[in-house]
């Protein structure tokens, strides 16, 4: 466990995952073995969205890779490249089409392993400032990668009519939970605010839009994403493709408390 601390603000990270951030003792993030979600936070890489209905199957311009929901980043490990006391910095490599076990296979997947036909590094940064947690992503690997990139953070919520509000439109928990496992698409928008018994601003930078997600009325998941999987179907995935260029990209997620 990494843990950062900076005045009344505290954060815990176990093996890259945020499972904890909390203000004046107040709790934020959705904890583990709580009902809604086995996780506390993830990343949705190379692909955001389930691929069943494709045979696991997602075309890349190097040929067809085996992926299952999400892609297959969240099957690798997390290395500790270094931290302070407001600092942590965590790198994934993958190595091109090394063959990677599917955590799915078999009680929810026909796929065993899953693969990629491009080399990259993941890294993910946590930096606690007096204003709040930064997270940043950065993606390094060959030139021409397509990729799509998701955040998956899960909030904790404490009351029974949480609100969202994304630009004008505030956005309710039982709009959310009717919308079930596709989520609900919140388009060309870079910050939500979600007010429960304390107000928590997620702004972002690179991604452009949201999806919200959840099953049950204790958490709630505001994604980040380059791209909304449903809006094709699931062998078309590749229609919202980015690219990767000689630079790395970097993605940022900030969540601010408001007092």
């Amino acid at each position: 466990m990494v843990t950062l601390t900076n005045g009344n603000q505290k954060v815990g990270i176990s093996a890259g995952e945020l499972v904890s951030y909390s203000v004046d003792g107040h709790e934020y993030i959705h904890q583990k073995g709580n009902p809604g979600w086995g996780s506390s936070d993830t990343e949705m890489f190379p692909i955001i969205g389930p691929t069943m209905e494709a045979d696991f199957r997602v075309r890349t311009p190097k040929g067809n890779a085996v992926q299952d929901q999400h892609g297959l980043l969240r099957e690798l490990p997390y290395i500790l490249k270094g931290s302070s006391e407001t600092h942590a910095a965590f790198q994934k490599i993958y190595q091109a089409d090394v063959k990677v076990e599917n955590s799915k296979f078999p009680k929810k997947s026909t796929e065993k392993e899953l693969f990629w036909p491009y080399n990259f590094q993941f890294e993910k940064r946590f930096e606690l400032k007096a204003e709040g947690l930064e997270i940043t992503f950065v993606i390094s690997g060959d030139e021409g990668m397509p990729f799509m990139l998701g955040y998956h953070p899960a909030f904790l919520l404490q009351t029974e009519a949480p609100v969202i509000t994304a630009g004008d439109t505030k956005i309710t928990l039982n709009e959310i939970l009717a919308v079930g496992s596709r989520a609900l698409h919140v388009p060309q928008c870079t910050e939500i605010s979600l007010q429960d018994t304390n107000e928590l601003t997620i702004t972002t930078k690179g991604f452009g839009q949201f999806m919200l997600w959840t099953e049950v009325p204790n958490m709630v998941c505001i994604e980040p994403i380059s791209f909304y999987p449903y809006a094709v179907r699931q062998n078309q995935l590749d229609k919202g493709f980015d690219y990767l260029q000689a630079t790395p990209r970097e993605f940022k997620v900030y969540l601010r408390p408001n007092d």
